[in-house]
C-alpha cells in the first residue's frame, strides 16, 4: 500500500507539487503544515515536529505496537497473516474472524428490532434525551422478548450454535427440549466495540423496572471480549483524547455516550468500577492524563479511592473529577452541559483528593483519626516515584495533622511498600511541551539546511552533539562534522542506515521549507538557526543550574556559579558573531 493511501485514510491530503500535504491530526492548526512524500515513503508534521514511515503514523493513530499495526495494514492491503502461521494459531484466527462476523450481524439484528419498538425508542430518545443520529452512530439497538430471534436469525445465515454461543450470544435452555436460547430479552442493546470500532460484545440494559431483573448484563467473557481490558468508547474517542491530551474515565456506557453527544468526545468508560492496570495503560497510549469520574455514590467512591495505587503502578497521571451533587456524569450532563464542561477542565490530582475525602471523613483532632489519615494517606504517597512530590505531601499532611515531617517520614520509611526498591514501569508521554517542540525545530531545520548545502556546515563546527536533544540528530551532526564533503546520499553510508528515516524527513523539510531560496538567505537563515539553538540550550542548561543552586553548599554553588558564567559567555560569542 502506498503511504499516501494510507494516511489519507485519517486525514484529507492534496497534492502539493511531489508531495501531499493535509492539516495535522495531532494538532489544531489551520494552515496544512502535514507533509507526505511518497518518493521517500515518510511523512512529517511540522507543527508538533513528529514524523516516520507508514508503519510509525498508524501507530502514532491507533495507539498500537508493530505486530498489531502490521496486522492492521495487511488487512487492510488484503494479505491474511493467518497463511503464515501454524495450523493451531491459523485455525484461532479463523475462528475470531467468525465470530466478529455473527457479532457485526447480531449488531444489525438488534438495531432493526430497535427502530420498530416503540417502548426502546421512547426510552432512548425520549427519556435519556439522546438523538436519532446519536443512536445510529453508538449502534443502540433491542434484543426481543421471544426467547430465539436472534438465534433463528443467526442460523438462517449460516452460523452454527457454538459459534453463537461461542460469541456470547445464547445459552443452552435448562429445559433441553427448547434448545438454544437467546442470552438477552427485552433490553436496550448497547454493542461493545474495540479501538477500530469492531463490535466484540453488548452490554443489555433492562427495559422497564423488574426488580427481579438485574438493571444491567453484559457479554460474558469471550475470545474477543475482555472486561478487564476493555474501555468502551475508545474508538470514537481516540482523536478526541489524543488532541485534547487529556481522557476522562467514566463508568457508565450511557454516560459516554451522553458525553459525546453534548460534545465532550475524549470521554470513554470501563465495565462498571472494576479498574485494572489494562484499562489504564490502553488509554494511556493516547494520553498520559486520565481524569476518572466515577458517580457520586459510596460504590463510586470506593472505586475511585481504589483506582490511585492502581493508577501510580501503571504511571499514568490520574486526577479525579468532582460532580458536585450530580448522582452521574450523565445526570449532570443533561442538567447543566456547561458546569460538565468547567469541570472536567478542573480535576484534582489524585492525592489531594484523597487527602480532602478523608479530612471530611475522620476526625483529625484525635490521635486515632490522625493514624487512619497517614496509614491511607501515605500509603498512596508511598506510590510517587519522585521524592520531591513525597515531600510535598509530607509537608502537607505534617501541617494538616499537626505532626513532625520526620515522623511521617519514618512511617513512610517502614512502609510495606519500600519506595527506593519499588520498581515500576514508566510510560512515556507522546506529547512533547512547545518550547521543547521549538528546540526540536531549530535543530532539525538547521540539519536540514546543512545536509543539503555543504558549504553551509561550518555553521555546525561550533556545535556539540550535547546541546542536540534528539540522538538521531547527535549522530548526524557527528557524521557532517567528520565528513564535510558529504555528499548527501545516506544509501552510501551503511552507518546512517539506522537513521535513515531522520534523515529522509530532513530531506523532506528543506524540500518543503527551503529548496526555492537563494544561497545568500539560506546563509542568514543558517546564522539566526545557529545562535537560536545556543540560546535555547543555554537558557535551559541556566535553569537547570539556578535549581541546583537551592540546595548547593558554598564550594558547590561557586562551581556552579563557574558554569553560569561559561554560558553567558557562550551566548555573547554567538550574539556577538
Amino acid at each position: 500500500m502506498a503511504i499516501e493511501d494510507v494516511i489519507g485514510e485519517y486525514i484529507i491530503l492534496k497534492r502539493s507539487g511531489r508531495n501531499w500535504r493535509g492539516l495535522s491530526p495531532f494538532t489544531n492548526e489551520k494552515t496544512a503544515s502535514f507533509m507526505v512524500s511518497p518518493e521517500k515513503q515518510i511523512w512529517h508534521d511540522f507543527s508538533s515536529n513528529k514524523g516516520g514511515n507508514m508503519f510509525s503514523f498508524v501507530m502514532e493513530m491507533e495507539g498500537l505496537d508493530f505486530r498489531a499495526t502490521l496486522e492492521l495494514l495487511a488487512r487492510k492491503a488484503g494479505i491474511n497473516l493467518d497463511d503464515y502461521g501454524d495450523h493451531n494459531s491459523r485455525e484461532r484466527n479463523q475462528q475470531k474472524t467468525r465470530l466478529y462476523e455473527v457479532l457485526a450481524m447480531s449488531a444489525k439484528f438488534y438495531q432493526a428490532h430497535f427502530a420498530k419498538n416503540k417502548q426502546a425508542l421512547e426510552y432512548i430518545l425520549k427519556n435519556r434525551q439522546l438523538s436519532k443520529a446519536t443512536a445510529l452512530e453508538w449502534k443502540i439497538g433491542y434484543s426481543p422478548q421471544s426467547g430465539e430471534a436472534l438465534v433463528k436469525f443467526l442460523q438462517s445465515k449460516g452460523f452454527t450454535g457454538n459459534e453463537i454461543k461461542q460469541a456470547g450470544l445464547a445459552s443452552n435452555s435448562y429445559r433441553k427440549e427448547r434448545g438454544l436460547q437467546d442470552m438477552f430479552r427485552g433490553r436496550i442493546m448497547i454493542p461493545l466495540q474495540d479501538s477500530f470500532g469492531k463490535v466484540i460484545g453488548f452490554t443489555a440494559r433492562l427495559l422497564g423496572e423488574d426488580k427481579s431483573m438485574p438493571k444491567y448484563i453484559n457479554t460474558p467473557q469471550t475470545m474477543l471480549y475482555d472486561k478487564s481490558r476493555h474501555i468502551y468508547g475508545l474508538h470514537l474517542a481516540k482523536d478526541a483524547i489524543r488532541k485534547g491530551k487529556y481522557a476522562v474515565l467514566v463508568e457508565g456506557n450511557l454516560d459516554v455516550i451522553t458525553a459525546h453527544q453534548t460534545g465532550t468526545r475524549q470521554v470513554v468508560a470501563t465495565a462498571g468500577t472494576a479498574l485494572t492496570q489494562y484499562h489504564l495503560k490502553a488509554i494511556a497510549r493516547f494520553s498520559n492524563d486520565i481524569r476518572l469520574c466515577f458517580d457520586g455514590d459510596k460504590a463510586g467512591l470506593s472505586a475511585t479511592e481504589r483506582a490511585i495505587p492502581i493508577a501510580a503502578q501503571s504511571g499514568v497521571a490520574l486526577s479525579v473529577i468532582t460532580l458536585g451533587g450530580a448522582k452521574d456524569p450523565d445526570d449532570l450532563i443533561r442538567s447543566d452541559p456547561q458546569k460538565w464542561n468547567r469541570i472536567i477542565e478542573q480535576p484534582a490530582y489524585a492525592v489531594d483528593w484523597l487527602m480532602q475525602y478523608y479530612k471530611n471523613q475522620l476526625d483529625l483532632n484525635s490521635a486515632q483519626g490522625k493514624k487512619q489519615f497517614s496509614d491511607i494517606i501515605l500509603a498512596s504517597v508511598a506510590n510517587l516515584a519522585d521524592r520531591v512530590e513525597q515531600e510535598h505531601y509530607i509537608n502537607k499532611i505534617a501541617k494538616l495533622l499537626d505532626v513532625s515531617q520526620e515522623a511521617l517520614f519514618a512511617k513512610l520509611d517502614k512502609s510495606s511498600i519500600p519506595v527506593q526498591t519499588r520498581k515500576r514501569k514508566t510510560i512515556e508521554p507522546k506529547e512533547l511541551d512547545n518550547e521543547t517542540v521549538e528546540i526540536y525545530k531549530t535543530q532539525n531545520h538547521l540539519l536540514a539546511i546543512t545536509l543539503l548545502q555543504p558549504k553551509l556546515r561550518d555553521f555546525l563546527l561550533p556545535l556539540k552533539s550535547y546541546m542536540f536533544y534528539d540522538p538521531q540528530a547527535q549522530e548526524l551532526l557527528k557524521y557532517i562534522k567528520h565528513n564535510l564533503d558529504f555528499a548527501g546520499d545516506i544509501n552510501a553510508v551503511p552507518q546512517l542506515q539506522p537513521i535513515a528515516d531522520y534523515v529522509k524527513i530532513l530531506l523532506l523539510q528543506y524540500e518543503t521549507l527551503y529548496q526555492d531560496i537563494d544561497t545568500l538567505e539560506l546563509r542568514y537563515e543558517a546564522s539566526r538557526l545557529q545562535a537560536r539553538l545556543i540560546e535555547q540550550y543555554v537558557k535551559n542548561q541556566k535553569r537547570q543550574l539556578i535549581d541546583q543552586m537551592q540546595t548547593a553548599n558554598d564550594k558547590e554553588a561557586d562551581e556552579l556559579l563557574g558554569k553560569v558564567k561559561y554560558l553567558d559567555n557562550l551566548l555573547k560569542q554567538v550574539k556577538e558573531a
